[in-house]
């Protein structure tokens, strides 16, 4: 299948789906007519003697620099090595290509000057699955210069790629396919460095996977429920729709249809009255998760489609001008605000499962043991969750405001945007096994609670647990229980299932 691009369409879904390389891209006609457009007023404009950032002057500090014509190839060469700063490790191909197809559609946007060369080579470094060997760390999130600037060096045949498995130069990887390396204009070699596509691409990454994260957090909380033997009261309609906050509707309302046909439907009030409030309040929580989404995807989703870059190509007006397009702290912001959102549902999802080994709680054996005294079962469990749940404490904290004034004095502001969706990535990674720890001990309680129904989806949820770890009747090392639980809730199909059940 393939995703024609033209500047304005690309979701954060299908980025993903061309990040794993599920879709081939191809650029739209109208597009590359645009991009034709304001290569010719980028010469029309420096035949006029305008100073134009990046082509006809230099750039940073060094914009009071005069660039003269028979120096436009060495000096965009020059700029791609000078700003192949950045430092491993290097990023996954899969980062690599989320980068480069973000790249790709803000280009289309026409407001570069960019010429269609290197418009071109991004199409077929990811058709053909050539990715540069791009460093993950360096930049300051004011456009990733240090790390795009590798990508630039593949495309002048330099540096190193990952090709069918193996990395290799990008010389190589290039003839191997009958590509040359792209000759550099005027104006290229900003237009390959100056942009936040690493950021915008691994955040498209992140923010599908807090999507699964969600729906697999309803699925484990509604099969711990059942397994805490607790209240379904605080999932009606009526105390929600009273609250009238409307992601807490919209889990309350996902809760409900994952307990559909669930023993605890007829239960009505159990005798503890009112659960612990991780227990109570997991619509709520859970929701927050749900807002932060919905405040961040939008914003990311205008940064796949817009230009980022400075100095602005207006083909409209005849101009070029200064602007600050590359600023992106309204969604970096998102982004800690996700992190921190994420930490509250994995601290609940701790607390229930501490409480889901506690008899004074459940009426079921310490430990969720089969067999008190002679299986130890769940004991030492708590140490792994808890201690990665420190670890989203430390990530939680924000690291947006952390920069200095360089290049001059000119370059005040920053984001560390990599950095922030880096540390959201890895707090919803460590969710994700915490999760997996609290389906353990939820299905196991469910097995200890005889002849009981389960809802249509915590059934799911039990059944894709068990096929992956059986009941613990005996001690047995559970850090292999513990990878296959975050294997199985970090399964897509898994994810797909549950959300046909919760989005009817």
């Amino acid at each position: 299948m393939q995703l024609s691009l033209n500047g304005s369409n690309l979701t954060i879904e299908d980025s993903c789906r061309v990040a794993r390389g599920e879709l081939e891209v191809g650029i739209d006609a109208g597009a590359l007519e645009r991009l034709k457009e304001s290569r010719a007023l980028v010469f029309r404009l420096a035949d006029t003697n305008v100073p134009i950032y990046g082509f006809t002057v230099g750039v940073g500090w060094n914009k009071d620099k005069k660039v003269f014509e028979k120096y436009f190839e060495e000096y965009n060469r020059n700029l791609i090595y000078a700003h192949c700063v950045a430092v491993g490790p290097s990023l996954s191909e899969e980062k690599v290509r989320a980068a480069m197809v973000a790249r790709l559609n803000t280009l289309l946007s026409a407001r570069t000057g960019v010429q269609l060369d290197v418009v071109e080579m991004y199409r077929q470094f990811l058709n053909r699955g050539i990715h540069p060997v791009v460093p993950e760390r360096g930049s300051v999130g004011e456009g990733d210069i240090s790390n795009l600037s590798h990508i630039g060096l593949a495309m002048i045949g330099e540096g190193d790629v990952f090709y069918k498995g193996t990395q290799v130069s990008a010389l190589h990887a290039l003839k191997t396919e009958g590509l040359e390396p792209v000759v550099l204009g005027p104006k290229d070699g900003l237009s390959i460095v100056s942009s936040n596509a690493l950021s915008a691409g691994a955040g498209a990454l992140v923010l599908e996977r807090a999507r699964q994260l969600l729906d697999v957090a309803n699925a484990v909380f509604a099969l711990s429920l059942e397994g805490f033997d607790g209240n379904t009261t605080p999932f009606r309609p009526e105390p929600n729709e009273a609250r009238q906050m409307k992601s807490q509707i919209r889990c309350a309302a996902a809760i409900r249809k994952l307990l559909d046909g669930s023993y605890l439907g007829s239960k009505g009030i159990t005798k503890s009255l009112q659960d612990p409030l991780s227990f109570r309040c997991a619509a709520a929580i859970n929701g927050t998760v749900m807002d932060a989404l919905e405040y961040v995807s939008p914003l990311l989703t205008i940064q796949l489609n817009s230009t980022d870059d400075n100095p602005c190509v207006l083909v409209e007006a005849e101009e070029i001008i200064s602007c600050c397009n590359f600023e992106i702290t309204n969604w970096v912001l998102g982004f800690e605000m996700l992190g921190q959102a994420v930490a509250h549902l994995a601290r609940s999802a701790c607390h229930r499962t501490v409480k889901l080994s506690d008899p004074g709680f459940t009426n079921l054996p310490r430990f969720l043991s089969p067999n008190e005294g002679a299986v130890q079962a769940y004991q030492t469990i708590q140490k792994p969750f808890t201690s990665l749940d420190a670890e989203i404490r430390h990530l939680m904290n924000p690291a947006s405001t952390d920069y200095y004034s360089v290049a001059g004095e000119m370059e005040d502001h920053a984001t560390n945007a990599p950095f922030v969706v880096e540390k959201t990535r890895k707090i919803i990674d460590n969710a994700f096994y915490i999760l997996g720890i609290e389906a353990l001990h939820a299905a196991q309680a469910v097995d200890l609670r005889p002849e009981i129904t389960l809802g249509r989806g915590s059934r799911m949820l039990y059944d894709a647990l068990r096929m992956a770890v059986p009941f613990l009747d005996k001690d047995r090392p559970l850090s292999p229980d513990i990878q296959s639980a975050y294997d199985v809730l970090t399964d897509r199909s898994l994810v797909g299932h549950l959300r046909s059940l919760t989005d009817r």
